[in-house]
């Protein structure tokens, strides 16, 4: 891209947050004004204060990732600051050495990301194309790699974007040994430095993490994962390691070689790189096998596969999937499954069956399995609207509400929950920011309060990412629309 396209697509709602939400969260008008408001102004002349000196500067929204204690953070970033971000990496210059650094980084064709985040030239959407892209570039190439390389190894690493450290941004841009002189260490002529800074205003002046839930993050964390591919193919031409391909997919490595020796010498390798980087790899998920094409397609995929996938019977259907959600949680096939039996859910005309035990079976999929909330939220939707008597609806989205409430760190649910609920007269009361905000415009979500100038404040207030319109046109069920990214099921 260049750099005026690049802009575009930084400054597309789609990119600005890529956690699935309602429809009726809008961030084109937010990002738009706020983009034309810092093209005739600087952020820096409508500072109050300095962001790092306040707290909550994003918006945190939380989802469980196992139905118990584990959780993730995503982060809709302060529109002012995101949009600051994204005219300084994308202005000429900055963007010219941007793509520079890239071309060094990919010079090692024996190691390949394949998680540069991409646009959609179709109607797909870009984070479709992009999962598509992993499918095409990951799993196939993999096949076609067994025919080469005996052994694979395989590894990512622990909380990736949660322990990144900022000023290294600055070293992948420019060199290390350059910014660790004392004269370029806050330079703002340098664009590593100016990201790294952003990055500290978001965060209460923190250098380690970065927020996670934006391409454009996933951008900069493919800055460092990029450097850390030029560090390693150093470190492997040293080690005279000639015969080997290596995939990465954002901290996710794929490692082929005809040596079980050398595949743990370059998990050494990319262990050292990761340290030398703030960051190390999750032991669990590390380790290497001479099975290249069974451990090339996933496991929950081949399960899935094998397995009886539906039946006739509503009831029995969901309880295989359910079943498979426990042996497999989150995982692709289980979205592909959960997808398949919408499709047939809304196939079924004069539903004869009892829609409660299906109520049931889906609530505790979604409890379990983070990634299948707006899925589950569609189903749960058609098949509380299939219950005629109001005060039963009622009754059982009070149950469901508080069978979730069980569960710690539920925010992203709760979004979900609400769509469902919208339209069935209940009164059911949501901790989640953004789910007040629906019902009150004055509901603060970022923290403005380091910005001086009251138009612009009226720009970044919150109320300007609901859309009203399309809240007005909303179906009490849930449309593929709202939640699928593609034929999930073609792949």
């Amino acid at each position: 891209m260049s750099w005026r396209e690049a802009r575009k697509f930084f400054l597309k709602a789609e990119s600005y947050c890529n956690v699935d939400l309602p429809p009726y969260f809008d961030f084109k008008k937010i990002l738009s004004e706020t983009n034309r408001y810092l093209e005739a102004n600087k952020l820096s002349n409508v500072l109050a204060s300095k962001p790092c000196d306040h707290d909550d500067v994003n918006h945190t929204i939380v989802t469980n990732k196992d139905g118990k204690f584990a959780w993730r953070p995503f982060k809709l970033i302060h529109p002012a600051l995101y949009v600051s971000m994204v005219r300084e990496i994308t202005s000429k210059d900055a963007w010219k050495l941007i793509r520079n650094r890239f071309e060094l980084f990919s010079a090692n064709p024996k190691i390949k990301s394949i998680s540069i985040p991409v646009e959609s030239l179709t109607r797909k959407k870009d984070k479709a194309e992009q999962i598509l892209q992993w499918w095409q570039e990951i799993e196939q190439q993999s096949l076609e790699l067994s025919l080469q390389y005996e052994y694979l190894a395989q590894t990512d690493l622990t909380d990736c974007y949660g322990c990144i450290y900022t000023h290294a941004i600055a070293w992948a841009l420019h060199r290390q040994d350059e910014m660790k002189k004392k004269k370029n260490r806050n330079a703002k002529k340098f664009i590593g430095n100016v990201i790294d800074r952003h990055f500290q205003d978001m965060n209460y002046g923190q250098t380690n993490g970065i927020p996670q839930g934006s391409v454009l993050s996933d951008f900069i964390s493919e800055i460092i994962l990029g450097y850390a591919d030029s560090i390693l193919s150093e470190k492997l031409k040293n080690l005279s390691i000639t015969e080997y391909m290596i995939l990465r997919y954002r901290d996710d490595y794929r490692v082929f070689t005809n040596n079980p020796e050398q595949s743990l010498e370059i998990l050494k390798a990319i262990s050292e790189t990761m340290y030398s980087l703030g960051m190390k790899l999750h032991p669990s998920k590390t380790g290497a096998t001479n099975e290249v094409v069974r451990n090339s397609l996933k496991a929950d995929k081949i399960e899935w596969i094998i397995r009886k996938q539906s039946d006739e019977n509503l009831q029995k259907h969901l309880v295989l999937i359910h079943n498979f959600s426990t042996e497999h949680p989150n995982s692709g096939s289980l979205l592909r499954a959960l997808d398949n039996f919408y499709v047939e859910l809304q196939k079924t005309r004069n539903p004869k069956y009892n829609p409660i035990p299906l109520i049931a079976l889906i609530t505790d999929i979604a409890i379990h399995n983070p990634k299948t909330y707006a899925i589950s939220s569609a189903i749960l939707s058609n098949l509380i609207f299939t219950i005629k008597d109001k005060s039963t609806r009622v009754f059982i989205l009070n149950n469901i509400n508080n069978r979730f409430k069980r569960v710690p760190n539920t925010g992203h649910l709760q979004l979900w929950l609400q769509r469902i609920s919208y339209f069935h007269g209940n009164k059911l009361i949501f901790s989640e920011p953004l789910c007040c905000l629906v019902k009150d415009a004055k509901t603060k979500i970022w923290n403005s309060d380091w910005i001086s100038d009251l138009h612009f404040k009226k720009i970044l207030s919150p109320a300007n990412i609901i859309n009203k319109r399309k809240l007005r046109q909303l179906n009490p069920k849930i449309s593929s629309q709202e939640f699928r990214l593609f034929e999930l099921f073609s792949l």
